[in-house]
């Protein structure tokens, strides 16, 4: 990006189930985010909300107990890339000098739904007739899962050992919300939820949390020589399917990464960290093929080859990912920010990978019919 654009501090709250409300949640890690940033929250010129199911004027409710003075608030829903598209917001207010230092928030507490699979879009014809017809998002993963190793012919343990690396990956990580490694054994007989797919595949639906970051124009002096810098933000929509378009693909993704790339000025192979949107565990392969880090049809062999895991040589998902960690829709896009801020300023305790200076954070968003997804979201962070 033309203007710098730093991360001046991060914050998120464990992710899990509270007791506490959104707004107490929300509150905690603004404020945290805050003071990683040595600024006051009067500091800050402009607010980004990101929410999926809190309802309207969200932002409002949830920073009003903090008393700012009538800031801009700006809500944003992009089911889960919404949290990922309030940072890209904000940095084109940055990078056009409307502010010079804004927040962004991202927060949802799922455990109010009571838990199951997340509702898809319910105003629209054609999600509503494949909705009727039994297309849940679990549903969808797993074609794209039996495609994957019809395809390529590989076993669904193959798929588990995703969900192996992702959970001993969050079992380091003191806010994951699941700190308990697995075997392989586990992850295969645990239940059934759409063939091939089981339960310790997916990622959980009953969590809460918030994430917050603090984004300048001004270099953050306290954070050393070099803080880190967004240097690519890209969000796309997902275009109409007229045909039989191959589910292996993610060609969204593969679109926004290759904007961020541009932008940032790197390769795929220049990356040394990243988070991505593994909601299930199938998606973590399809993606690795997306983002540029292996050939079509050779995503099973980068897992096996042991190079996506911590000591690897570009360990993925090293917080645990949505499959560890959680997803409350809002704050997953931000809190991908966070780890990989703590991952550049070597600040992620024993899940530290080491030497770290280029981030990757990508999220989908937007279960909808004809089209791949509704949005994609590509950042590339570096010091």
């Amino acid at each position: 990006m033309k203007t710098p654009i730093y991360i001046g501090g991060v914050a998120m709250t464990r992710f899990g189930r509270h007791e506490a409300g959104m707004p107490e949640l929300a509150q905690q890690a603004v404020i945290d985010a805050a003071a990683d940033a040595g600024i006051e929250l009067a500091d800050a010129q402009a607010f980004y909300t990101a929410n999926v199911f809190g309802g309207m004027v969200l932002g409002q409710v949830l920073l009003r107990d903090l008393g700012l003075p009538g800031l801009p608030i700006y809500n944003v829903e992009n089911a889960c890339a919404s949290g990922a598209t309030g940072v890209h917001l904000a940095c084109h207010a940055l990078a056009a000098g409307v502010y010079d230092t804004v927040v962004v928030l991202g927060a949802e507490k799922l455990t109010a739904l009571g838990g199951g699979a997340l509702p898809m879009q319910r105003n629209d014809y054609m999600t509503e007739l494949f909705t009727r017809a039994g297309l849940a998002l679990p549903a969808v993963y797993a074609m794209r899962a039996q495609r994957y190793l019809h395809e390529f012919g590989i076993d669904a343990q193959t798929l588990g050992e995703v969900a192996v690396k992702n959970r001993c990956h969050g079992a380091l990580n003191p806010l994951a919300q699941s700190r308990k490694p697995v075997t392989i054994d586990e992850v295969m007989s645990s239940r059934m939820v759409f063939d091939p797919l089981t339960l310790l595949q997916c990622c959980p639906s009953a969590v809460d949390g918030a994430a917050a970051l603090v984004l300048t124009t001004k270099k953050p002096l306290h954070r050393g020589a070099s803080p880190v810098r967004v240097l690519g933000s890209a969000v796309q929509s997902g275009k109409l399917e007229t045909g039989c378009d191959d589910i292996l693909a993610a060609e969204i993704t593969a679109r926004a990464a290759r904007k961020a790339y541009a932008q940032a000025g790197v390769q795929p192979g220049d990356v040394n960290v990243i988070e991505l949107h593994d909601a299930f565990t199938i998606a973590e392969l399809i993606y690795y093929d997306a983002l540029g880090l292996c050939q079509r049809g050779e995503a099973h062999e980068l897992l096996k080859s042991g190079a996506t895991t911590l000591g690897g040589r570009v360990p993925v998902n090293p917080s645990g990912g949505l499959l560890a960690k959680g997803h409350p829709l809002g704050a997953t896009g931000v809190a991908q920010m966070v780890e990989a801020v703590w991952q550049l300023e070597g600040r992620a305790g024993d899940r530290q990978v080491k030497g770290a200076r280029v981030a990757l954070t990508q999220c989908t968003g937007g279960g909808i019919a004809g089209v791949d997804h509704a949005a994609s979201a590509v950042h590339i962070l570096a010091t």
